[in-house]
């Protein structure tokens, strides 16, 4: 008997300057398709609908106004960065469809049409931010790209430190695809800031990290880099100036749960032992499988019953117990905290003992309390280190 088949949506660009990452969240929403087409255990399945952008903001719009008209598509995942989800997010509400939206983002956003399946800003930006304060220093150096992620991660950077008696010392911007880095890579070399935050995007980001290694070396400085968005597929890209930078997220290669283990396993079978799976491609790989569980559950592909079905599902993921909070349509996730290493890989230093709710407004943060009383913080006394 054929089983009847849901169209979806995957929007994420194959071209442009982030094309790197996009093919890795396409890479990862197949094989969750297959896997789900292939189960006895969905009663469907699932006809995957591709359109690439081409890292051109406008044409995100265009691609999603594509499959809800041409296709008829109910559901939508993708959307590597902020600035394309802001060009969805009109039409998916004004038709009321849904958008699950699988990259870490800046947060201070919610819409009942969204469903965010990567970090808020309190399961990444604050265990890093609070670790720099404490560990590192008080005084930070920003560079990031030009547009909402990078304005939103540096305003909350800034005032962390502010309450904790530091300042950011600079904040330089580069518009998406930029590669003349070099006169911010100068100034850090004549200032010297004891601390880069790095929210660069895509080759942005590889060009910064290779000048930055190789001017920093050539004058003898050891400044740390941090960043809330480096993977494992990205640190092949850069390749051995990616060494030793501080890194926030939800989702390394090296957990050690049997989940991740097999995952992984099967990715590598799937795209290559050299092969690694990605943060943002991982969350799309789960949002697929939110998304077909809440289909299974609700037994209908109509975004209300779907919604309800999805919210308080847990799921065992690659990255641990995941479950979508129901009062904000984000997931509840498990931060962590790694620094990357000479073989492309991260060394997990720290997560949280329990899965954290998504905060996305950060309305639980008390900027002047001791960073030992937030939840989220790498010194709490709750919290344990990973051996």
């Amino acid at each position: 008997m054929t089983k009847p088949s849901i169209p979806v949506g995957i929007i994420c660009s194959q071209h442009g300057p982030y094309q790197a990452m996009g093919r890795e969240l396409l890479k990862s929403s197949m094989m969750a398709v297959d896997e789900i087409n292939s189960q006895d255990g969905f009663d469907f399945s699932i006809s995957a609908h591709v359109r690439d952008p081409r890292g051109v903001v406008s044409e995100y719009h265009t691609a999603c106004d594509d499959l809800i008209r041409n296709v008829g598509v109910e559901h939508i995942v993708g959307c590597y960065t902020s600035a394309s989800r802001k060009q969805v997010l009109p039409i998916v509400e004004r038709t009321d469809r849904l958008l699950w939206h699988p990259a870490r983002y800046e947060g201070f956003e919610c819409s009942d049409n969204v469903i965010y399946v990567g970090a808020s800003p309190n399961h990444n930006v604050l265990p890093l931010v609070r670790y720099v304060l404490d560990n590192l220093s008080r005084e930070i150096f920003c560079v990031g790209s030009n547009y909402v992620w990078s304005w939103e991660t540096n305003r909350v950077t800034r005032e962390l430190a502010t309450a904790a008696g530091g300042r950011i010392l600079a904040e330089r911007l580069l518009e998406l695809g930029e590669s003349a880095v070099g006169h911010i890579v100068d100034e850090i070399v004549r200032r010297r800031p004891p601390v880069v935050f790095n929210t660069l995007v895509g080759s942005s980001s590889y060009d910064f990290i290779r000048a930055f290694h190789a001017a920093t070396t050539a004058a003898g400085l050891n400044i740390p880099m941090v960043s809330c968005s480096l993977c494992e597929p990205e640190l092949k890209i850069v390749g051995p100036a990616s060494a030793g930078c501080i890194t926030s997220s939800a989702y390394f290669e090296s957990i050690r749960l049997p989940e991740n283990r097999a995952f992984v396993a099967r990715w590598k079978a799937r795209y290559g032992e050299h092969s690694s799976p990605s943060v943002d491609g991982q969350s799309a790989y789960v949002a697929v499988y939110l998304l077909a569980r809440a289909l299974q559950r609700a037994g209908t592909s109509d975004i209300g019953e779907v919604r309800r079905a999805a919210a308080g599902h847990r799921y065992n993921s690659p990255q641990g117990p995941v479950w979508i909070d129901g009062s904000n349509n984000h997931c509840v996730l498990t931060p962590r905290l790694a620094v990357s290493n000479a073989e492309g890989q991260f060394d997990i230093f720290w997560e949280a003992d329990a899965p954290v709710k998504p905060d996305p407004y950060l309305t639980q943060l008390d900027v002047a309390a001791s960073p030992a009383r937030d939840a989220t913080s790498p010194n709490a006394p709750h919290l344990r280190v990973v051996k």
